[in-house]
């Protein structure tokens, strides 16, 4: 997912109820991580007798290759060593139904995204995650979802403290026909926040996206900023905001889930964006964010087009990381 909306495709987002649009990107991006998974463990089989020891060291490591995390690698790892004593078929198909059914046990594990949005007459969403994620390339394309599903929308730029992300954004805007709330690069992140909630009651807008800050001077610094705009969401509309999205960069692996697990405390996540889910990216981060963060992963990126972030589908996923026969 790139950062510059002069690359992307300007055309309408895909509907969320286009499952079978999700599997095949979803599995086009994960092609090489699942032949990989798959390939280890057949190799392993084979050399071995059945499922033994080194079949299972074979899993483990395959899995912390895949970017699942050292914990919930040990953690499948043993469940299906559980599974596999009791199982009288030693085989890789017996093999890979042991562990599709302990990683779908993961992703039933974290709170489900509700299927409807609620009925607000202003729905405040804040994106939240360090720089460098795509943070505010998906503002824009939750924008671009919203307006193709008939809503009104309104964006704030309250990412005052990246050069270039107000302007970044009014470009998006721009190519989508949209408005923006801004002030000048280094203005209060809260005030800007407080005049885009009055524009929208004002106008009568349905959907209010927001893109915060993703660094300040401090990491406490950002976190304070983020529970004060959390604060003044709430008192200008109740139950504000009514999402919280964390995007993370899934090339980055495992790596960036303790700073995640940041803004979870202070900016109060309900669900991930995972961008950059492309092909370059391992995949197994999906499994390691359900299990740590406890929090549904939402919408993926699988590319640099407007329509490229798709809704995320958590039995989909797991049939594209290990094949889908």
């Amino acid at each position: 997912m790139t950062d510059d909306p002069r690359h992307a495709v300007d055309t309408a987002p895909e509907p969320p109820a286009a499952r079978k649009g999700f599997f095949s990107k979803v599995k086009r991006a994960l092609f090489m991580t699942h032949t990989e998974i798959l390939e280890n463990l057949g190799n392993a089989v084979k050399k071995g007798l059945g499922i033994d020891e080194t079949v299972l060291e074979t899993l483990e490591e395959t899995l912390l290759s895949a970017d699942v995390g050292a914990e919930t690698a040990a953690a499948l790892t043993e469940a299906v060593r559980q599974r596999a004593d009791r199982s009288e078929r030693k085989d890789l198909a017996a093999l890979r139904s042991m562990l599709l059914a302990e990683i779908e046990e993961i992703l039933a594990g974290a709170p489900r995204a509700p299927d409807e949005r609620r009925d607000e007459a202003l729905h405040v969403l804040f994106l939240v995650g360090v720089n460098g994620t795509g943070k505010t390339t998906t503002t824009a394309k939750l924008a671009a979802r919203e307006k193709a599903a008939g809503r009104t929308v309104l964006l704030a730029a309250a990412d005052t403290f990246r050069a270039g992300a107000i302007d970044q954004l009014q470009t998006w805007a721009d190519r989508l026909g949209l408005d923006v709330v801004r002030h000048r690069e280094g203005a209060d992140p809260s005030a800007v926040l407080y005049d885009a909630l009055s524009a929208a009651k004002a106008r009568g807008v349905r959907t209010l996206l927001v893109d915060t800050a993703g660094r300040l001077h401090t990491k406490k610094n950002l976190m304070d900023e983020l529970a004060k705009m959390r604060r003044v969401a709430g008192r200008e509309v109740p139950g504000a905001p009514h999402e919280t999205l964390l995007v993370l960069d899934a090339t980055t692996g495992v790596n960036g889930l303790e700073q995640a697990k940041r803004f979870v405390d202070a900016a109060g996540a309900t669900g991930v964006v995972l961008t950059k889910l492309d092909g370059s990216a391992r995949g197994g981060i999906v499994l390691a964010i359900y299990r740590a963060l406890k929090l549904p992963v939402i919408y993926v990126g699988v590319g640099e087009a407007i329509d490229d972030l798709v809704p995320f589908d958590p039995s989909e996923y797991a049939r594209a990381l290990l094949g889908d026969e």
